[in-house]
């Protein structure tokens, strides 16, 4: 075996072994949702942002914070409330009396995973604050340019049903989110569990970090080997084509959703241990990574049918690329 597929070999598997790691520190303080753990680490290592959208009290925040705490960073959480400013969250230039002059003091997004709570309760104006960090990974404060260290990840959570005091997202900014999860309502048997684990204590509190922010950047790189082949592209491109052509949908995926996907795509082959993307991989990401950044037409809300639902019949109607050589 070559040297360069060994030292392949064994940077996936530490991958693995710390992806393995993250998971199960997660899931020891949120009970029976192995599914919305393995998307939050698939967005971490694919270099993406994750909005974790559901009713209030099914633990997003813990999530969110479980997720931030696995790992050994710079963590900063902003509670984002209608009076919160711009400033507040990119930072500001004051004067300094001392070397008569200004002075950046950076705000809350300056750190490796930024924990934005109840995102929809800002206005749109600040809202509007995340939007150059989390897709540029730099911030523009008084035409200086301040870039933003990795690893970077804004986790945010918000509540839909809880619309008076809310500034919906608009859609740029929903479609910064690579992907979009739900935590639902715990299975009994989980909800019990939280109960008898949850009573006495609080679990973020016990949660020790399983790796560092260093390492994570380089299983990042890890991802980055993932090949894709042509078909697999092509096959991207088709299933978010199908977003635009459909009559279900007034606001079909951008350019950057086909992005999105390939980049998701490639860190869950990476967490299967595999050094290439497979159709699959796509399939069982299209709908937290494309759902959130459609708007459905009136008729399927009239008939019932949300964004999700519309994505996962697309999925199943697009042709499967032919097996061939790249």
């Amino acid at each position: 075996m070559s040297t360069t597929a060994t030292s392949s070999a064994s940077d996936f598997q530490e991958l693995t072994d710390v992806a393995k790691r993250v998971r199960a520190a997660i899931e020891e303080v949120i009970e029976g949702k192995p599914d919305v753990v393995e998307t939050a680490v698939t967005v971490l290592l694919a270099e993406g942002h994750l909005l974790i959208e559901d009713v209030p009290g099914v633990g997003k925040t813990m999530l969110a914070k479980a997720l931030a705490r696995s790992i050994d960073c710079s963590v900063r959480r902003i509670q984002f409330t209608p009076d919160l400013l711009p400033s507040d969250i990119t930072g500001v230039s004051v004067f300094n009396q001392e070397i008569r002059d200004f002075e950046f003091k950076p705000g809350a997004v300056f750190a490796n995973i930024v924990v934005g709570d109840e995102i929809n309760r800002a206005s749109p104006k600040t809202q509007a604050a995340l939007l150059e960090c989390m897709e540029e990974r730099q911030v523009t404060v008084d035409t200086t340019t301040y870039y933003l260290e990795a690893p970077f990840m804004v986790v945010a959570t918000q509540n839909p049903i809880e619309m008076e005091g809310t500034y919906p997202l608009p859609e740029a900014q929903r479609d910064r989110f690579m992907a979009r999860v739900s935590m639902g309502y715990p299975e009994p048997a989980a909800e019990l569990a939280m109960l008898e684990g949850h009573a006495a204590r609080e679990p973020l509190d016990t949660l020790q970090a399983v790796t560092d922010g260093q390492q994570i950047a380089r299983l990042v790189q890890t991802v980055h080997s993932v090949h894709v082949s042509e078909a697999v592209k092509e096959y991207a491109v088709a299933l978010v084509g199908a977003t635009r052509r459909s009559q279900e949908l007034r606001l079909g995926a951008s350019p950057r959703a086909t992005l999105h996907l390939v980049r998701a795509a490639r860190a869950a082959a990476a967490l299967d241990a595999r050094e290439f993307v497979l159709p699959d991989d796509l399939q069982q990401l299209a709908v937290p990574v494309l759902a959130h950044r459609v708007l459905p037409a009136a008729e399927a809300h009239l008939g019932g049918r949300g964004a999700e639902d519309i994505i996962a019949g697309l999925v199943a109607s697009v042709p499967l690329p032919r097996n061939r050589r790249d």
